[in-house]
C-alpha cells in the first residue's frame, strides 16, 4: 500500500486514504476505519513509513526500506538527500539529534549537536559597550559552530543501519550533480534570503543566475560542489569531511574570512550517544532527547504538570485548556533558561526537572481561572540542583525500528553563506549560546550561565526527536522544527492524539498555541475563535496572532497499521508509506 499526502504546494495524488478513530488516555487505537467524522485523515501503509519536509527525501527513504534496510538506514538517507533539497533545512554544515529504538527494544539518544570551536570565548560576540552582537553572532564566520551532521548520520548508520555509506548517499550524490525541480517554496526563500547570500560569492554562484535571480519554479537546481563533498564522503567515509579534502577546503575558506573553526576543531569532534530521557504520560511511555537538547526534559515536564487536569473534557483548543497549557509552559521555559546547557560543562538537575514531585509543586502556583505574570516567575527550586530554521523527520519499519531525527543550520540557510569549492552552508548555531546571559537569541529566548560560551561546548537546543511508546511497542514517532516553538508544537502533538482522540492528521492540523516565559505574550495561530481569544484576555493573557507554528512530521503505529502525516504549514511536506 502506497500513500502521499496533500501539502501546500499543491495536491498530490492519494492512494489510499484510512482514517482511524485514535487512542483517548489509555484506550487502545481501534483499526483503521472510514469515518465519516474525521475532517483530517492520516496516509496509512502496512510495511513501513517516512515522514519529511520534502518529497524527494520521502522517496529516497522508501526505496531504501522497499530494498530491505531498516528504518535507520532510511532515515539516514533521507537526512542526506535534504541537504541536498531543503538547503534551508537540511545540511551537511549543522547538527541535531537522531532518538532511535531498535526492534530488539534497545534505545539511544544521538547527540551529533554541533560545538564551539577551541578558539571561541565567553564575550566573543559582545560590542564596546557590553552588549550582544546580534550580526556578529548570526551573520559572521565566527558564528558557525563545528558541523557534526556528517559525523552523526554515520554513526548511526554504522551502529543501527544494514546499508553502507555508499548507498545512504546515492539520491543525494544525484540529486547534487544532476539537479531538481525547484519548487515555490525554495524559490521564495532564495528571493527572502538573497540581500544576506549577497554577502557569499560561493552561495549566490549555487543559488542565483548571472543576472542575480534565483531558479524560477520548474527550473533545475544543480550543486555541483556539494556533489563533490557527497562524493568525497561516499569514497572515504566521514574522515573525508573531518580530516580529508572537504575538511582542507572547509578551513582554507574559514581562514579567508576570518573564521574560526579549524582542522584541530574538525579532526576533534565526536557525537556523543547519550541514554534517552523516559517520562510515563497516562500509561504511554515518553522517550525524549537529554540536554543538551531541552527538549525531552520540558515535554516530560509539562506532561508531568498536565496530567492531573481532565484535558479531554476541556475539549482542545479550548479555553481553560488553552490556559493551562500556557501556565505550564511559562514555568519549563523559565527553568529552561535558568538550567539548561551541555551537560558535560555544567551540572543539569534533570532528575529533578523531570520528577513527579516538582511538577507538583509547578502545578500548585497555577491559578486555573487567573494568568500569573511573568514578571511574577522564576526558575523553580528542582530537587537534585546544586548551588525556526530545522527539519525533521520520522521514519518507522514493520520490524519495530524507529527514527525520529530533528537538524539544523540554526536560522534559514544557516549564515547565508556557503564555504567555498565545498557547497556545504554554515550554520549560525553559535548564537543559540547565551552570547550575555539574560540577553534573548534570534528566537527571543533567555539563557543563563548554564548555556554561556566555552570551546568545545555543545549550545543548547529546543530541538525534541520525541518516540512515545504504548504497551512496550512503538505508538507515535514525532517531532519539528519551529526554534522555540519546537518544544510546544511537539507536546501538542502528543495531546491531541493522547488526550482529545484526534488522529494524527487531525493532530497535526490543530491550531497551535505557545508561551516561553519571555515575552510574556500568549502566541495563537489563524484560527482560534475569537470569544476563546477574549476568555484568555480575561484571564489575564496578553494574546498575539503569529505566523504558524513548527511543522511537524509524525507517524502513528497500532494495530499493525502505520499512519502518517506531514505538517501542511511547510511547502512541498510528504508522509509516505509501502
Amino acid at each position: 500500500m502506497h500513500g502521499l499526502t496533500r501539502s501546500r504546494s499543491g495536491f498530490i495524488p492519494v492512494i489510499l486514504l484510512l482514517a482511524t478513530t485514535a487512542a483517548f488516555a489509555g484506550v487502545p487505537v481501534e483499526k483503521a476505519i472510514l469515518s465519516d467524522r474525521d475532517i483530517f485523515h492520516p496516509v496509512t501503509s502496512g510495511r513501513g513509513m517516512v515522514a519529511s519536509q520534502h518529497a524527494l527525501a520521502t522517496e529516497a527513504g522508501l526505496d531504501v526500506l522497499r530494498e530491505g534496510g531498516n528504518a535507520i538506514d532510511a532515515a539516514v538517507t533521507v537526512g542526506f538527500t535534504l541537504a541536498v533539497v531543503l538547503p534551508r533545512a537540511g545540511n551537511l554544515g549543522g547538527g541535531g539529534f537522531m532518538l532511535i529504538r531498535r526492534a530488539d527494544g534497545g534505545c539511544t539518544a544521538l547527540d551529533y549537536r554541533e560545538t564551539a570551536p577551541r578558539r571561541a570565548s565567553r564575550d566573543m560576540f559582545l560590542d564596546r559597550d557590553g552588549a550582544a552582537s546580534n550580526e556578529a553572532s548570526r551573520y559572521s564566520y565566527r558564528s558557525a559552530g563545528v558541523p557534526g551532521t556528517v559525523a552523526g548520520l554515520a554513526k548511526a548508520l554504522a551502529d543501527h543501519g544494514t546499508i553502507d555509506l555508499e548507498r545512504a548517499l546515492r539520491p543525494a550524490i544525484r540529486l547534487a550533480r544532476d539537479g531538481f525541480i525547484v519548487d515555490r517554496s525554495l524559490h521564495e526563500s532564495l528571493l527572502i534570503v538573497k540581500p544576506r547570500m549577497e554577502a557569499s560569492p560561493a552561495a549566490m554562484a549555487i543559488f542565483y543566475g548571472s543576472d542575480g535571480e534565483p531558479p524560477a519554479i520548474g527550473e533545475r537546481l544543480v550543486q555541483a560542489d556539494l556533489a563533490w563533498s557527497l562524493e568525497q564522503i561516499a569514497l572515504h567515509g566521514p574522515d573525508a569531511f573531518y580530516t580529508g579534502a572537504v575538511a582542507d577546503r572547509f578551513v582554507a575558506d574559514m581562514k579567508v574570512h576570518d573564521g574560526l573553526i579549524d582542522h584541530a576543531d574538525l579532526a576533534a569532534y565526536e557525537p556523543v550517544v547519550r541514554e534517552p530521557l523516559r517520562g510515563d504520560y497516562r500509561g504511554y511511555e515518553i522517550l525524549g532527547m537529554p540536554p543538551p537538547s531541552s527538549g525531552g526534559a520540558h515535554i516530560i515536564q509539562m506532561l508531568n504538570i498536565l496530567e492531573p487536569f481532565d484535558l479531554g473534557a476541556m475539549g482542545p483548543n479550548s479555553a481553560a485548556s488553552i490556559h493551562l497549557l500556557a501556565e505550564c509552559m511559562k514555568r519549563a521555559y523559565a527553568d529552561r533558561a535558568a538550567y539548561l546547557g551541555d551537560p558535560d560543562f555544567t551540572t543539569v538537575p534533570i532528575e529533578g526537572l523531570v520528577s513527579r514531585e516538582y511538577a507538583a509543586t509547578l502545578r500548585s502556583t497555577i491559578d486555573p481561572r487567573r494568568a500569573t505574570p511573568s514578571a511574577g516567575l522564576s526558575a523553580g527550586r528542582p530537587p537534585g540542583y546544586e548551588s525556526g530554521e530545522t527539519t525533521h523527520f520520522s521514519v518507522m519499519d514493520a520490524e519495530g525500528n524507529v527514527a525520529a531525527n530533528t537538524y539544523t543550520l540554526n536560522l534559514s540557510y544557516g549564515t547565508k553563506m556557503v564555504a567555498a569549492g565545498t557547497g556545504i552552508l554554515l550554520n549560525n548555531e553559535m548564537d543559540d549560546f547565551s552570547a550575555k546571559p539574560g540577553s534573548p537569541n534570534a528566537y527571543g529566548l533567555v539563557g543563563g550561565e548554564a548555556n554561556a560560551i566555552a570551546p568545545g561546548k555543545r549550545m543548547l537546543s529546543s530541538m525534541s526527536p520525541t518516540i512515545v511508546m504504548k504497551d512496550g511497542a512503538p505508538f507515535l514517532a514525532t517531532g519539528s522544527p519551529g526554534g522555540s516553538r519546537i518544544i510546544t508544537s511537539t507536546l501538542q502533538i502528543i495531546l491531541n492524539v493522547i488526550d482529545h482522540g484526534m488522529n494524527i492528521a487531525a493532530a497535526t492540523n490543530a491550531v497551535r498555541v505557545h508561551h516561553q516565559w519571555l515575552p510574556d505574550e500568549l502566541r495563537v495561530e489563524t484560527g482560534l475563535s475569537p470569544d476563546t481569544i477574549r476568555i484568555l484576555e480575561e484571564m489575564g493573557h496578553t494574546v498575539t496572532l503569529r505566523d504558524a507554528m513548527g511543522g511537524t512530521q509524525s507517524i502513528l503505529y497500532r494495530d499493525g497499521v502505520f499512519r502518517g502525516a506531514s505538517d501542511p504549514r511547510r511547502d512541498g511536506s510528504l508522509a509516505a508509506g509501502y
